[in-house]
């Protein structure tokens, strides 16, 4: 009997012939989702950087010289960590949530689920387009606080790891979202009504040391407050609570994330056709 058995063209189930990572294909995805919205920066950083702008004009007008220290920090000085932190995480939200949901209804997401990706790796690549885009837009506005109010960065480390774990834990739930909603409407509700009353709530405009009982109780039970407590920290080298808690509640919370949605992407629920 011969010692050479016939390739029958079959592969063990589970082997894949590029080995335990398709590089490739993971390349492909994240530059995907990263061209994706380069093709359009006007909304997808400048816009941002406008909205960021126009916070910090209506704040400097409204309040006026008038407003006082705010955790021993002139207003617009604390007011620019939160308003960057607050645009990177709403961005890598939307960068996440966009893409899927805009395959989903328009039949393409078969382009992402066809090819021999596992579910880390269509994890992996979105997360990389919301990281990216949330970096971008970090420096850009960081730029123009930098050029503006003469806001420097006191904890350069610090503030890039509440930054990219912003948008982590944003770009997770953006995939969360998108999974769960079957059109467009759902997904703006998401956005209206949890992602942004948690963002504004969550000491973006004040200390929350200042509100009365039990509202600063609960702010402190909301973890994208200790994203952007940990940001201004890392920017100006102040903020309301522990910044060792707070990177230990953002990785906590990064970490159920995103498994919640590698475990999704694995089942394939809502995202086959």
């Amino acid at each position: 009997m011969s010692q050479f058995q016939p390739d029958t063209g079959f592969r063990q189930m589970g082997v894949r012939r590029f080995g335990r990572v398709n590089w490739l294909g993971l390349y492909t995805l994240a530059r995907r989702e990263i061209m994706r919205f380069m093709n359009v920066w006007q909304q997808t950083v400048f816009a941002p950087l406008m909205t960021a702008g126009l916070f910090v004009m209506v704040f400097a007008l409204a309040l006026g010289r008038d407003r006082g220290e705010v955790m021993g920090l002139p207003y617009l000085a604390f007011l620019g960590p939160g308003i960057l932190m607050m645009t990177v995480i709403q961005n890598a939200f939307a960068n996440t949530s966009s893409s899927i949901i805009s395959s989903k209804m328009q039949g393409n997401i078969v382009d992402t689920l066809m090819p021999p990706l596992s579910a880390g790796e269509i994890l992996t690549g979105y997360l990389i387009g919301a990281l990216v885009r949330a970096l971008i837009v970090a420096a850009v506005i960081a730029t123009g606080m930098a050029l503006l109010i003469g806001q420097g960065v006191a904890h350069p480390l610090i503030a890039l790891s509440f930054i990219t774990l912003g948008a982590l834990v944003m770009g997770g739930l953006g995939m969360l979202g998108a999974i769960f909603a079957q059109k467009f409407d759902q997904m703006a509700a998401i956005t209206n009504f949890i992602v942004t009353p948690l963002s504004f709530l969550s000491g973006t405009f004040y200390s929350v040391e200042a509100l009365p009982q039990p509202f600063a109780t609960l702010a402190h039970w909301n973890p994208i407050f200790y994203l952007i407590d940990g940001a201004r920290f890392g920017i100006v080298g102040v903020s309301d609570a522990p910044v060792g808690r707070g990177l230990v509640v953002s990785l906590v919370t990064a970490a159920a994330v995103l498994y919640a949605v590698w475990r999704l992407l694995r089942s394939g629920y809502r995202m086959k056709p």
